[in-house]
């Protein structure tokens, strides 16, 4: 193990690696300082043009953070002694800010090819190594391959009718232009979506276009951010418990420093839920799901009882009855945290303006677009200059899917996986010898704050990497009746609560053709970490091959 040193062949570099990562977000970040700090030849290969991950890609209008400081950080204390927030929930830009300040103090970039898209990958069994291969032709061989390519990378279009037939400006929010915001402001701008995103979206957009018309299938029961700024000597005085309270976060589900309720909401009478609730909802971020009773997740009245609560705190802010009676209706328009909560700060307020319409999808689908617009179902057009697709992401599994890696069977991921997920641990796969997945699915991902359930997974590998190198190992690949066992364990988890009712990506039902399946570990960071540990004493569910 030592310094990676780049060979040419004609015009292709040929890197020989120990590890090669894929993806610079926070997961590949803290695998390439970890492994790198271990003495493994280690680099990553990023598609974008720095790091970053997602933040590097989200740069639309009033794109922030959802996970609150100080929990959304590396834990580093190299890192947060010497780095300060503006804000409890970062703006995009600042989260670029403290990527670059991140790569100064770990010296992360040398290790680093940008514009770096991975196009395929195959293992070689006698020589028990990858190939990966980039689309300018950039090539790396490895032992061992980590695809830390995140749960959001690969955007979806929805099929609609002649979309390309639109001569305004077209634009998904995860390829932001540098130029896109003059087509904005003055505008008639469409946004189509409902998600984290399109809340984001509309909340800045709607107070600089001429009209921003929402184009919405299911409203979304959004929370209150509770947007502050950050003062340095609040945080210089934090900072005294920073280290137990990334500690803390690793032993909670989903790695948030919130007090979790234990128990049943029905243990409180109508006054004592009510001055509970009121209190959570004052604090704000994720208070009010994550710190309250958790059986809204498989008892549909106490879910009600929650909606009905948000309900009451959230009408009264949209004075438009007929916005009020879509955005806040009486009835729940799913029940109440079977999808991921957006926070906000004023959309309510936004989409009550006067210049800004909602069209329901549901009584008025998407007909086609046209040259000048988009018609719906009803036949009537609306003309804009700009329309945003604020349609999501391919979760969970697109980035992998995308990047044709093939494994020993010949099958890629997009292969592997047409009839849903398999993986053992949400760590390995079989037909990929010595390949890893972080921040992927089948673990906790998308229920967890990113950065503290991340740390907890890259470490466990390292460790486990250090092990077969330590014991003469060449190879180790998941079995397939592991990755059963895994799956359906899953699945039954989720089947026990309300989650499998409704459409969501968490059940990957936003992507036509998906298979519908529960695709996070939904026991929580904690629980997790003690399942693979338990799994890795003895490699169960693993075939191992030793060297000759």
């Amino acid at each position: 193990m030592g310094s990676v040193a780049p060979t040419t062949n004609g015009d292709t570099q040929i890197r020989e690696l120990d590890v090669l990562v894929i993806g610079a977000g926070f997961g590949g970040c803290y695998s390439l300082h970890k492994f790198r700090k271990a003495g493994f030849k280690v680099h990553v290969y990023e598609a974008g043009s720095y790091l970053g991950g997602v933040w590097h890609w989200n740069r639309y209008p009033g794109a922030r953070v959802d996970s609150e400081i100080p929990y959304y950080q590396f834990s580093l204390p190299e890192l947060w002694r010497k780095w300060n927030w503006t804000e409890r929930f970062p703006s995009g830009g600042e989260l670029r800010e403290y990527f670059k300040f991140v790569d100064e103090r770990l010296d992360l970039s040398k290790d680093i090819t940008f514009g770096a898209k991975v196009v395929r990958g195959e293992f070689d069994q006698a020589a028990a190594r990858w190939t990966v291969e980039t689309e300018v032709g950039w090539k790396a061989t490895c032992k061992y391959l980590i695809c830390a390519t995140g749960s959001s990378f690969k955007p979806h279009y929805p099929a609609f009718n002649n979309l390309e037939k639109f001569k305004g400006r077209l634009i998904h929010s995860t390829d932001w232009p540098a130029d896109a915001d003059a087509n904005i402001d003055g505008k008639k701008v469409a946004v189509i979506g409902s998600g984290a995103t399109a809340i984001q979206c509309c909340q800045e957009i709607s107070k600089r276009a001429e009209h921003m018309t929402t184009y919405i299938r299911t409203a979304s029961i959004s929370l209150p951010m509770v947007q502050r700024p950050l003062g340095e000597l609040e945080q210089r005085i934090e900072k005294a418990t920073y280290n137990r309270m990334f500690d803390y976060c690793r032993q909670t589900a989903a790695g948030l420093g919130y007090d979790r309720k234990f128990g049943s909401v029905y243990e409180l009478n109508d006054e004592e839920r009510e001055e509970f609730w009121e209190e959570l909802w004052s604090r704000g971020g994720f208070n009010f799901n994550q710190a309250n009773y958790r059986d809204f997740l498989i008892d549909k009245k106490a879910g009600e009882l929650m909606y009905q609560f948000w309900a009451k705190k959230t009408r009264p802010r949209i004075k438009n009855h007929s916005k009020a009676a879509f955005l806040v209706p009486e009835k729940a328009p799913f029940l109440f945290g079977t999808k991921r909560s957006s926070l906000e700060q004023d959309y309510y307020e936004c989409m009550d303006r006067d210049n800004v319409s909602i069209v329901d999808l549901k009584a008025h689908p998407i007909q086609e677009f046209t040259e000048k617009g988009i018609v719906t179902q009803d036949g009537l057009e609306e003309q804009f200059d700009t329309v945003i697709m604020a349609t999501g992401f391919d979760a969970m599994t697109g980035s992998l899917t995308n990047m044709n890696i093939k494994g020993t069977d010949g099958l890629t991921f997009k292969e592997r996986w047409n009839n849903g997920v398999f993986t053992h641990l949400g760590l390995c796969s079989n037909g990929c010898p010595n390949m890893f997945l972080v921040y992927g699915p089948q673990a906790p991902t998308a229920f967890t704050n990113g950065p503290v359930f991340i740390e907890s997974q890259v470490e466990v590998l390292l460790e486990l990497l250090q092990r077969l190198e330590g014991e003469g190992v060449s190879s180790i690949e998941a079995t397939r009746p592991a990755e059963e066992q895994w799956k359906q364990a899953m699945q039954e988890d989720a089947a026990k609560t309300l989650l499998p009712l409704t459409d969501s990506w968490y059940m990957g039902a936003n992507i036509p053709g998906k298979p519908r399946e529960q695709l996070n570990y939904m026991r929580g960071i904690q629980a997790y970490i003690s399942e693979v540990r338990e799994a890795l004493k003895d490699l169960k569910g693993f075939t191992v091959v030793y060297k000759t």
